[in-house]
């Protein structure tokens, strides 16, 4: 291997908060960026967002990243940002996002039609945070448009640190084969660092990905259920057997929710003035959401999700876990 390969944590709404970054940091993450948090909603006084900059301390490199359409809500947000600055190594502009919640305002995978407000967007980044800026899209509305030349310029007239490119069109989603030759070409013609991203894996798909030239591999999906495999897929690349130890979905699933816990208090300590749900309340959702993803594949995952969706307590979560592991060992 010519050089070492940077892996980086996707946004994932709804996932990727500062417990699960953590997970995937201890998993050998080299960076990550908070969930989308949306400009508008900033500039709007809607201080639940705050929860989505929050970062723990034992975290590793991190980027913020906002959404939004109008040039004044994403200035607004790079001032927050430019607040607690400390926090972050970068802010990313989201623009390949295709969750109709975020495009329905403009924003998000929306913008690829529109390289020019993507320009404005940047520069209205640029001038209201010290913070380098970076930018996540992908390669155009459907696959006879194809944008991401002039969204590739647009990010390198204002300067940006890089560019991540989801290597699909908006209209396909998440769903489909990924567009490596198009990647290929822009990275040939990109002046800065490109960042591939699309169904990355395992080692044949992050060697493909590779296999275009880009300066690094974001990893969304495929981390849900496997926080360790960005040192998993770093071991293998170099050649070497697969991690001996890797973490069991008990220890995983135990570590998560001292991390949910963890990130619970400090919410409470920071933004005390924002109304969120009690403790149990908290982690019973991240439960359920997100953590049983770490027994899918193990005999009675299916009771084990049916008694979550009723759990109401952490002191019921333990319970349930330790009947669960008792049976299937």
């Amino acid at each position: 291997m010519s050089k070492a390969v940077k892996l980086i944590l996707a946004p994932l709404a709804d996932f990727t908060d500062a417990a699960f970054r953590l997970m995937c940091f201890d998993g050998g993450a080299d960076f990550a960026y908070t969930e989308m948090a949306s400009a508008a909603a900033l500039a709007h006084n809607h201080t639940k967002t705050l929860e989505i900059l929050e970062k723990l301390p034992a975290e590793g490199a991190l980027g913020a990243q906002i959404f939004g359409a109008n040039a004044q809500d994403v200035a607004f947000a790079a001032r927050e940002i430019e607040k607690i600055k400390d926090r972050f190594a970068e802010i990313n502009l989201n623009a390949g996002c295709p969750m109709q919640k975020v495009t329905r305002s403009g924003a998000g995978a929306q913008l690829v039609k529109d390289p020019a407000l993507v320009a404005r967007l940047l520069k209205a980044i640029k001038e209201n945070s010290s913070l380098p800026i970076s930018l996540k899209t992908r390669l155009g509305p459907k696959p006879d448009i194809v944008k991401i030349y002039e969204l590739l310029s647009a990010a390198e007239e204002a300067q940006a640190v890089n560019i991540t490119i989801h290597s699909r069109f908006s209209s396909e989603l998440h769903g489909g084969a990924t567009h490596l030759d198009i990647l290929a070409k822009v990275v040939e013609k990109a002046k800065m660092p490109v960042i591939g991203n699309g169904s990355v894996k395992d080692l044949a798909s992050l060697k493909e990905m590779l296999s275009t030239g880009v300066d690094g591999v974001m990893i969304g999906r495929a981390a849900l259920s496997n926080p360790n495999i960005f040192a998993s897929l770093k071991v293998e690349l170099a050649g070497e057997d697969s991690l001996a130890a890797a973490p069991s979905g008990e220890e995983l699933f135990t570590k998560h929710i001292g991390y949910v816990i963890d990130l619970y208090g400090q919410l409470e300590k920071n933004l005390p003035q924002v109304r969120r749900a009690n403790l149990d309340t908290f982690v019973s959702l991240k439960v359920r959401t997100h953590l049983l993803r770490y027994f899918a594949s193990r005999p009675g995952a299916a009771a084990l999700r049916a008694r979550f969706n009723a759990v109401k307590t952490l002191a019921d979560i333990w319970v349930i876990l330790r009947e669960f592991f008792s049976s299937s060992r």
